[in-house]
């Protein structure tokens, strides 16, 4: 809506007239002073105002629109056929108008302007919005940048004082792991000096009891090389230092552990060429005797157990990645014929503690699938498992041939 203003009535009405046909909304003021009470309870997009009114002239009328902060920026057209002087122009445009219009005037273009002062303060308005928009967005994210900021120092400073916790009680657990390591062996070494005593003074003239003997002798040291590897896995920032390991002599030397187990449950044990691949070899062994022990522990009352232990090159770390001659991994698949488990409980069995079965019927800690599953993290590889109830379990290793050193 634009005002006219202007002291003599026949004018306001000719000028309204012209603009109501163009569809441009009007309203009206007979004097200066009724324009500034209208002006400041309605919002106008233009004002078209007679110079000369009695009481305040059109001059004083917008000098006083300029210095009100609500009224500046509403657009003033001057529209005089007596102050036709430069003087009068300039000092029109001197107190904030628009433009300043002498008549006789052309009607187009009268209208051509003041469809297009219109336009402006319509934008300017639209920009004034969007401006005053954009300042209470900047303020809710500056506000919601300080809050995150401020949790970010809080959350900062928490984990640093849980990272400091972290590394006391870390500490306090080498040492811990230290002792209980000094005591575990202890025992060890009594073990193997008692069994050799036994071996040199009774044994000597017994084959059979020697070989057994020997493994024992075999698997204490080897116990004891397990448990200086689990010491120095418990130390989270201790270097490990990879070395080129043939796979099939590491399965062997298991195989060869639970020689007593398979004999005795009567196992068919069937196994593929293993590559070699960098790696920590007794922490290999040991997912191996995890993964063979649980495929004799959990067999089926009848019927023999049978483990397949087969090997490929693939392509990529991924467990159904295709298998190619001059693979950069290798996937290892250890299947049995035992008493398998619901796949719901994937996740589960490798984590440390947790069991799917009676262990009055079989025995276990329920670390071991656990301890796997940090050592092939530790190799940079995957561990995974596919399996029915009663129809036996698979488990698929992933390990890359050759190891990164710089990534460890």
């Amino acid at each position: 809506m634009i005002l006219i203003v202007d002291d003599i009535r026949a004018n306001i009405i000719a000028l309204k007239k012209t603009l109501e046909l163009h569809n441009i909304d009007v309203d009206t003021a007979e004097s200066g002073e009724e324009a500034l009470k209208k002006i400041l309870k309605i919002d106008y997009s233009l004002v078209i105002m007679d110079v000369q009114m009695p009481g305040l002239d059109g001059f004083e009328v917008v000098k006083i629109l300029s210095g009100n902060k609500k009224t500046k920026d509403i657009p003033v057209i001057f529209l005089s056929a007596i102050n036709i002087e430069k003087k009068y122009i300039f000092k029109g445009y001197e107190t904030g108008a628009v433009d300043y219009i002498t008549k006789p005037v052309d009607s187009d273009l009268l209208i051509l302007k003041v469809k297009t002062f219109i336009k402006i303060y319509d934008q300017q308005n639209e920009l004034k919005v969007t401006k005053d928009l954009l300042s209470k967005e900047i303020a809710i994210r500056t506000e919601a940048q300080d809050n995150l900021e401020l949790k970010i120092a809080e959350r900062t400073k928490e984990l640093v004082l849980k990272n400091e916790e972290l590394e006391f009680k870390n500490h306090e657990l080498q040492q811990f792991s230290w002792v209980v390591s000094h005591d575990l062996n202890e025992p060890i070494r009594k073990i193997q000096i008692f069994i050799g005593i036994l071996k040199d003074l009774y044994l000597k003239d017994n084959p059979k009891a020697t070989s057994y003997i020997d493994r024992t002798m075999k698997s204490a040291e080897r116990m004891q090389t397990l448990i200086s590897d689990l010491l120095a896995y418990s130390r989270l920032s201790s270097k490990v230092v990879f070395e080129k390991t043939d796979l099939n002599f590491v399965l062997q030397e298991v195989l060869s552990d639970f020689d007593y187990q398979i004999e005795k449950k009567n196992a068919i044990v069937t196994m593929t060429d293993l590559p070699a691949i960098d790696s920590i070899p007794s922490q290999l062994r040991q997912v191996f005797q995890n993964l063979i022990g649980n495929a004799l522990k959990f067999s089926l009352s009848e019927g023999a157990p049978q483990i397949k232990i087969t090997s490929e090159l693939i392509k990529t770390k991924d467990f159904d990645s295709e298998a190619i001659e001059d693979g950069k991994y290798c996937r290892i698949i250890i299947s049995d014929n035992g008493i398998g488990f619901d796949e719901i409980y994937l996740d589960r069995i490798f984590v440390i503690f947790q069991s799917l079965n009676d262990r009055s019927v079989y025995e276990g800690t329920g670390i071991g699938l656990a301890i796997s599953k940090k050592i092939m993290e530790k190799h940079n590889g995957l561990i995974t498992a596919k399996s029915k109830l009663g129809k036996g379990a698979s488990f698929i290793l992933i390990l890359p041939l050759q190891q990164d050193i710089q990534n460890n």
